[in-house]
């Protein structure tokens, strides 16, 4: 633990605190949002998926692992499909919904997303420390400032759906989460294989969290703005 590893933390629960205040607009899309979302993806394809290769090979070492050619990539897979899950319940259910008087929905459907949620920041929270030990210093920055811009586009959707709910209490049990996370990183010691599980988890969700913001027609999204995320951001990985 040293300095560099708790001013990122405080990054990414400064995030979480003061994100929903931006003046971010959903249609057309913001260019910020649109930018943060370019910069999760640069990340995850340039820097994400090349390592997952190298904890594929660490769980294809483990002795009678189940599925262990595969279960690297089945569980990025699996990342995926659950936000995916997720976030069509949440647009199909009544309870994410605010009614014509405005006021919201009660739901498990909430409870069950931010629930999900907590546990991604668990992971980002916990890899902090493993990404300045494996990738350096440098290396941890562009990992929690990547996971920063996550955050604003995860913080936006999560305000959209559920608005005051979430900006009262959701944000919060958020930030604990990536809190927590930080913390068990420093008592806990996680094997390779199993920290490559989590990260390829995180690598589908951080995907599909991404896309489903940008790709429907309705959002407008900005392309120059997402390109220049992408980039920007994969130069800066490149170059480290």
């Amino acid at each position: 633990m040293n300095l560099y590893t708790i001013l990122a933390l405080s990054l990414l629960v400064l995030t979480h605190l003061f994100s929903y205040k931006l003046n971010l607009t959903s249609i057309p899309r913001s260019r910020w949002l649109s930018f943060a979302g370019g910069i999760s993806v640069a990340y995850i394809f340039l820097s994400a998926f090349p390592e997952l290769f190298e904890f594929h090979e660490a769980v294809r070492e483990e002795k009678g692992f189940i599925l262990a050619d595969s279960a690297i990539f089945l569980l990025a897979l699996g990342g995926l499909v659950l936000f995916y899950g997720l976030e069509r319940h949440a647009k199909l259910t009544e309870h994410s919904r605010r009614d014509p008087a405005g006021e919201e929905q009660e739901g498990s459907i909430y409870w069950l997303h931010l629930a999900s949620f907590a546990l991604y920041n668990l992971i980002i929270g916990y890899l902090l420390l493993e990404r300045e030990e494996d990738s350096g210093r440098f290396g941890m920055i562009l990992y929690a400032t990547a996971m920063a811009f996550h955050f604003m586009v995860t913080d936006f959707a999560l305000a959209e759906h559920y608005t005051k709910r979430y900006e009262k209490g959701g944000r919060w049990l958020l930030v604990a989460a990536v809190i927590a996370g930080w913390g068990i990183s420093l008592f806990l010691e996680i094997p390779k294989h199993y920290l490559g599980m989590l990260f390829a988890f995180l690598a589908g969700g951080v995907i599909l969290n991404v896309m489903k913001e940008e790709l429907p027609k309705e959002r407008e999204s900005n392309l120059p703005a997402f390109i220049s995320g992408v980039v920007g951001y994969g130069v800066l990985l490149i170059a480290g």
